[in-house]
Parts: C-alpha cells; sequence; structure tokens
C-alpha cells in the first residue's frame, strides 16, 4: 500500500491551501459577520463572486468532476483531500463550485442528462451561474425508506405532471437557485426500485411554491438554507424527465457514491478544525493553576480524537479507492460504513472542543457550533445512521449464507 497523494493530487492539495490560507480564511470572518448583521440574509455579497472569479481564474474549479472535460480530471481518491481541506471553511465549497447539492445534480445531468438538458441547466451550473437543489425528502412518510415517497411525476402525454411536498431541500433560500431536480413515484406497479422517476424543474414553474424555510437548530444557513416545497399540478415537457420512467433509484445510486465521500471529507476537514481550536485552546487557557490540556482527561479526549480521525479518514480515502477503481456497487458497504463514522466522530470531537472552550464554545465567536450542527444534520442527510448500520450487516451477513436458517 502507498499512502502518499498522486503528484496530481498533490499539486492541487497544495494550490487549494494556499489559496484558502490568501483568499478565504482572512476574510470568512468578517464575510459572516457582515452577512449575519443584514436584515435580508439570503443575498450573496460582492465578496463571494469575487473571490469565485479568482478560483476560476487560478484553475480551481469544478474540482470535484473526474471528466477532464468538465474539471481538472482528478479522481474521488484525488479529490477527497481537497474536499476535506474545503470542510474547513462554511464557504470555500461554493467558492470552488463544489458546493453540494451542485455537485451531485451536475454528476448526474453530466452522466445521463440529455445534450439539451446540459444546454440548459449542465453548462450554467458548471459556470456557477446558478444553483440548484434536489427534492427527494417528504415530511408525511418515513424517508429513511425512500421507496415510502408519495409525491409523484405522472407522464401524461408530452408532459410529465408533478405533485406532492417536499422538505429539507437544501439551496432553494439562494437566489440563484434557478433549477431542481423533483424524484417521484411514476409507476406503482413496477419493480419497487423502478417505480421512481427523477425529472428536472425550473422555480418559475407554475405551482412550485416555497412554503417556508426549515431552520437547523434555530439557525436557517442563509443564504442556502433548507426548506419545504410544495408541486401542485405543476407540468413541464417530458424532456425535462432524466433518463426515462421509472430510474430514479438507478440515478440516486450513481449520484450519492461520490458524493457521500465529499461529505465525508469535508466533515473530517471539519473535525480537523475542531481539534485544532481545542488543542489551542487547551494549551493556552489556564483554570486551577494549570493549563486546561492538563485537567481531568483533556488529554485523553485529545488523543481519541486524533486517532478518530485518522480511522475515518483511512476509511473514506479507501471506500474512494474502491470507487474508482471498480465502481460504486462494489464499495457499498464502504460507503455506509462512513457516512455513520465520518459525522459521528465529527460531532464527538466538536462537542470536545465546545467544552473546553466552555461558553465561548456555545457562541458564534467560534465555528464549533456551525461545525456540530453540519456533522448532527448529516446523521440524517444521504439516510439515517441506522439505514447504514443496517446495510453493513446486511453485506456482512452475506458472507455466511451457508449457515442461515430459514425465519
Amino acid at each position: 500500500m502507498d499512502f502518499q497523494h498522486s503528484p496530481k493530487a498533490q499539486e492541487y492539495i497544495k494550490r487549494v491551501s494556499e489559496f484558502m490560507k490568501n483568499e478565504i480564511d482572512p476574510i470568512e470572518e468578517s464575510y459572516l459577520r457582515e452577512l449575519h448583521s443584514l436584515d435580508d440574509k439570503w443575498v450573496v455579497l460582492p465578496i463571494i463572486e469575487e473571490l469565485k472569479a479568482k478560483a476560476k481564474a487560478a484553475g480551481l474549479w469544478n474540482l470535484f468532476f473526474p471528466n477532464e472535460s468538465h474539471g481538472v480530471g482528478l479522481s474521488n481518491l484525488e479529490y477527497a483531500p481537497l474536499a476535506e481541506i474545503m470542510g474547513r471553511s462554511f464557504i470555500a465549497s461554493e467558492i470552488f463550485n463544489c458546493n453540494a447539492p451542485d455537485t451531485g445534480n451536475m454528476e448526474v445531468l453530466e452522466k445521463y442528462g440529455t445534450a439539451e438538458q446540459q444546454e440548459k441547466w449542465l453548462k450554467p451550473l458548471m459556470a456557477g451561474e446558478i444553483r440548484s437543489a434536489f427534492c427527494m425528502t417528504e415530511p408525511g412518510v418515513a424517508s429513511s425508506d425512500a421507496t415510502n415517497m408519495e409525491a409523484t411525476a405522472i407522464v401524461e402525454g408530452d408532459e410529465v405532471v408533478l405533485n406532492g411536498r417536499k422538505w429539507w431541500t437544501t439551496g432553494i433560500g439562494h437566489p440563484n437557485c434557478k433549477v431542481g431536480i423533483f424524484m417521484g413515484l411514476t409507476n406503482p406497479e413496477a419493480h419497487r426500485h423502478q417505480q421512481h422517476s427523477m425529472v428536472l424543474f425550473d422555480f418559475d414553474t407554475p405551482g412550485v411554491k416555497i412554503e417556508r424555510m426549515l431552520p437547523v437548530f434555530g439557525h436557517y444557513d442563509e443564504p442556502f438554507g433548507h426548506g419545504e416545497m410544495t408541486f401542485d399540478n405543476v407540468r413541464v415537457p417530458l424532456s425535462n424527465m432524466i433518463a426515462g420512467p421509472g430510474r430514479g433509484f438507478e440515478i440516486a445510486q450513481g449520484r450519492l457514491g461520490p458524493g457521500r465521500i465529499h461529505h465525508c471529507m469535508r466533515l473530517i476537514g471539519g473535525a480537523e478544525k475542531a481539534l485544532e481550536l481545542m488543542c489551542k485552546r487547551a494549551v493556552s487557557r489556564t483554570a486551577f493553576g494549570k493549563p486546561i490540556a492538563n485537567l481531568g482527561g483533556n488529554r485523553d479526549i485529545i488523543a481519541n480524537a486524533r486517532m478518530s480521525i485518522e480511522q475515518a479518514r483511512l476509511l473514506v480515502l479507501k471506500a474512494a479507492w474502491i470507487i474508482d477503481k471498480v465502481g460504486v456497487m462494489a464499495a457499498m458497504s464502504e460507503i455506509s460504513q462512513i457516512k455513520v463514522i465520518a459525522p459521528n466522530i465529527a460531532q464527538q470531537i466538536c462537542d470536545a472542543a465546545m467544552q473546553i472552550h466552555g461558553g465561548g464554545g456555545l457562541s458564534d465567536d467560534f465555528p464549533l457550533t456551525g461545525i456540530y450542527a453540519q456533522a448532527r444534520a448529516l446523521r440524517l442527510a444521504d439516510g439515517p445512521d441506522e439505514v447504514h448500520r443496517g446495510l453493513v450487516a446486511k453485506f456482512e451477513l452475506m458472507k455466511y449464507r451457508k449457515y442461515m436458517v430459514e425465519e
């Protein structure tokens, strides 16, 4: 095993790190302070567009695309450390045009989209001119089982009619969010994984309505946000359907593999940031005549945090390597494993860092509450822990099929 990053990955690690150090880190705190001082926070401040232009000019754009015609040609394994670096910041992913859910939506359009769909939506997404959303989770059913979806995408002649209610749709508060992907039930008589379809829609289509924005721990994550939407007889051309009727789950599986690598590596970057802040606080503050690092079990907490991060990172990189070498389906167990492990370790490390920071750790003076909220939310996004543990157990027990008894 060679644990060294490829020469190409090392080059981009250096370039992204330098851009973060020189352009993003110096302005992020003041940017967030300015944004949060506004009455209307659902805006794009000029500094973001300026930094996006700088990143594009520097060739640090669409880094997640393995296809060289769209990005810089990095594999999942090569992109993973860049996602970790971006995960240390709340704004970096957008500046490099590597923000979810745009990354997943662009991958879907690149792999499954028609020439017409790519021209209309993929090109402006790749250029960073518009933002997008992905509408899957529903408030009326247990969405941990995606086959429960009740929203419909019914083919009527040369149109598709969308009806239903979706929520936790990320990014719909952004002023540049112009297109979404709607997943709905098309044929309830088909095989359970061939009943649903994915359909593109413009946000200005009649019948599309944002009902409300949803807070996470009291924060709305402006200017992106997560919201609840209704679709009331929304009619779009049949040409807006992606790949054809009944292929929604097939597309979802291809979309979620690389996306979970991105999520997990960003979480590891957030965990690294929390550990860094924890250590700085622990060695620079004294209580009861000692540095905080030497009180109670704080050295054990710091050591366990370091070991957890190293373990999680190696497993995420292994999953990325399998996807690159064999494909998403061969990495299903590893993808589910990292989806449980990465947000849990990030949450635990943030919690410990907040404790060591005392009251300051609960405030917005430090980024810990924001990282914690992201980690906790991602224990539900893309599937709850319990579903992924169930899948890991299923793959593990399949090795022992010859010993199984009938229920």
